[in-house]
This record gives structure tokens, C-alpha cells and sequence, in this order.
């Protein structure tokens, strides 16, 4: 996919265990990566072996607490819920009510900060 301007192209997230913040998104999410040595692994984008959406870098440093707040978009966030619990994920936020749908937050093994919404029912 060509990119445009003004729109997020690309989110990195950090990890500190590589290999346990790849099993928990694959395990959580179904997502696939294109491995780049030890330190990196690109986030594929859904259908493609070859475009990327992301990646997750291996850090061996403190993860700075603040950053941006990635979304993700859920079909089901009850289901996607129980599948964040199951990874070993933390949950910060139980699903709550907003204009427009339901969200959550929840922690990475790396103890970044994510949420996922979904529309309303």
C-alpha cells in the first residue's frame, strides 16, 4: 500500500524479551513477522509477506511510560478479552462503554500500554 500523508505508517513497539512479546501478539492477535536478527521483527501487514505495518525492537533499557496509546480495532472484545488473559497479557482497563463502542487496556509482556475497541453492539 502506497502511503499518505499525514496518516500513521509504521508503530514500533518495544520489547524487552523479543521472544515473549512475539509469542504474545501472535498468540493474542494471529500477527506475523518478518525476522530481522535478534533484535527485530517487523509486524506484518494481515495478507502480506512482504509489507510491514510495525515492528517490535528489543530493548534492554527502561520502557518510557507515556508514549502513544496504539488502538486496535476488535470484531469481538470480549472474545479478543479472554485471548489478551491467555497470552499472559495484563489488563489494565476492563472493557467500558464510549460514544461509539467499548474499549480496553491492557499491558504487553514488555509492559507497554495498548487498547482495542469495538463498536457498539
Amino acid at each position: 500500500m502506497p502511503q499518505t500523508h499525514h496518516t500513521i505508517d509504521y508503530i514500533e513497539i518495544p520489547a524487552r524479551d523479543l521472544d515473549a512479546s512475539r509469542a504474545f501478539y501472535a498468540d493474542a492477535f494471529g500477527w506475523t513477522f518478518n525476522d530481522y536478527g535478534p533484535a527485530y521483527a517487523g509486524i506484518r501487514r494481515p495478507g502480506s509477506e512482504d509489507e510491514e505495518v510495525g515492528g517490535l525492537a528489543a530493548t534492554d533499557g527502561d520502557i518510557v511510560t507515556g508514549s502513544p496509546l496504539v488502538l486496535l480495532y476488535s470484531d469481538d472484545l470480549d472474545a479478543t478479552l479472554d485471548a489478551i488473559k491467555a497470552a499472559g497479557g495484563t489488563i489494565l482497563q476492563e472493557p467500558y462503554g464510549f460514544p461509539g463502542g467499548r474499549r480496553l487496556h491492557f499491558a504487553d509482556p514488555s509492559g507497554n500500554e495498548l487498547g482495542v475497541w469495538a463498536t457498539a453492539d
